[in-house]
């Protein structure tokens, strides 16, 4: 069976992404082996649902930033005129020389190097963030924290997922679940790259459809088919209407429409996923979520 990866978005936070990500990943474990990535390097919560152990961690090298040897800096200030991001700073204590960067504010764009008259700037890689290899009860799980105010986060993802990819391969596995991040960003099309599927999770408010349709033509555009479900679907049953007519309008199937129960609540509070949780009817509208999801990848051959 040809390896297939599955990947869960939405147009915005907050809709209930990872719900839907940790239930199929309990169901999909059931059936089949595999392997999970969470690429909310941002702000990555899949293991706080899976409780994983951790097995590796590894740096992760985001961009550069300049740095001035202080020994050699003879003051000149061309390094701060021509910094464009006001990253480089005058000496301004006593007995003290030498021109300073500021490594939060430096984009690395190298200016300062190629400027230098005296050649004492250098360019060095700084970690932006780690990520990890953990097992969990339903499969191996990849995910990643990005530090604040770095970026690089669409690299971080195409590593984490990556990195899922290859030892799914290497075991067999057939399916490669993603808990992508929000929204429409690099982070998304980062995760997207190579999905047989998306899942895209949308809620029934007043921004519903906008929110559907951003993220719909992020999909489209990078040509990877896309199947909604609506979750607390029962709570504006209009705007839910709303959002299932769009979607027959676009050709997007509606595979689910999960009803809204505090249990659900409980169930993350517990660590885990509402379908190992409960039997009602959150649960039974998961299951026929992931009865359509694993038709479409073709899983049940």
């Amino acid at each position: 069976m040809r390896l297939k990866q599955l990947v869960v978005l939405s147009g915005k936070g907050g809709t209930g992404k990872t719900t839907v990500t940790a239930a199929l990943a309990h169901l999909a474990s059931q059936e089949i082996p595999l392997v999970l990535a969470d690429a909310d390097v941002d702000a990555a919560n899949l293991e706080l649902v899976l409780d994983p152990v951790r097995r590796e961690e590894h740096d992760f090298m985001g961009g550069q930033v300049a740095v001035i040897d202080p020994e050699g800096c003879t003051a000149c200030g061309i390094c701060e005129a021509v910094c464009r991001f006001d990253a480089v700073h005058p000496p301004r204590e006593p007995f003290v020389y030498a021109y300073k960067v500021d490594p939060l504010a430096c984009e690395g764009c190298a200016a300062c190097y190629y400027q230098c008259p005296e050649k004492v700037i250098r360019m060095e890689e700084q970690q932006a963030g780690r990520w990890f290899r953990s097992d969990t009860r339903f499969g191996p799980l990849f995910h990643a924290h990005l530090f604040a105010g770095q970026e690089n986060s669409g690299k971080l993802v195409t590593l984490v997922k990556q990195q899922a990819r290859l030892l799914a391969m290497d075991t067999g596995a057939p399916l490669v679940l993603v808990d992508g991040p929000p929204g429409i960003g690099c982070p998304v099309i980062s995760a997207s790259a190579g999905a047989d599927l998306a899942l895209l999770v949308v809620e029934p408010t007043v921004s519903g459809v906008h929110d559907l349709e951003r993220v719909l033509g992020t999909t489209d555009h990078f040509g990877v088919p896309a199947l909604t479900v609506i979750n607390k679907a029962d709570l504006n049953p209009a705007r839910a209407e709303e959002i299932a007519a769009f979607c027959a309008e676009r050709g997007v199937d509606v595979v689910g429409r999960i009803p809204y129960d505090t249990v659900v609540t409980e169930a993350m509070v517990q660590g885990h996923p509402v379908t190992e949780h409960t039997d009602g009817p959150v649960a039974e509208a998961l299951r026929t979520v992931w009865t359509r999801v694993k038709s479409r990848l073709g899983l049940e051959e």
